[in-house]
């Protein structure tokens, strides 16, 4: 069960990875970002079925973050599109000098 659960991990941390290094979209790049933590949620509560159950606390550390991050991301989104009228990463340089 550990290593079928660690594989699966694996596959989606690994998606995410991709879809956050070869795409565009900031909505697409956040919903990469979001199944990475949930991989690493997944991994933690594998390996608390082996040794234990702090790798349950460890998954509500990572999902407040998760929301917290979610929030303020899209506030920020939110404010880019209104400003720039796109969410596409490739015109949004504003921190550019």
């Amino acid at each position: 069960m550990l290593a079928e659960a660690l594989f699966f991990s694996a596959v989606l941390f690994t998606i995410g990875v991709v879809g956050v290094l070869t795409r565009r979209n900031a909505i697409i790049v956040f919903m990469c970002v979001e199944l990475m933590l949930n991989a690493v949620n997944l991994t933690f509560v594998a390996f608390s079925q082996v040794y234990g159950v702090g790798g349950q606390v460890f998954v509500f550390f990572v999902m407040t973050v998760a929301a917290a991050e979610a929030a303020v991301g899209l506030a920020i989104i939110i404010a880019l599109f209104r400003h720039r009228q796109t969410v596409d990463l490739q015109n949004i340089n504003l921190l550019k000098g």
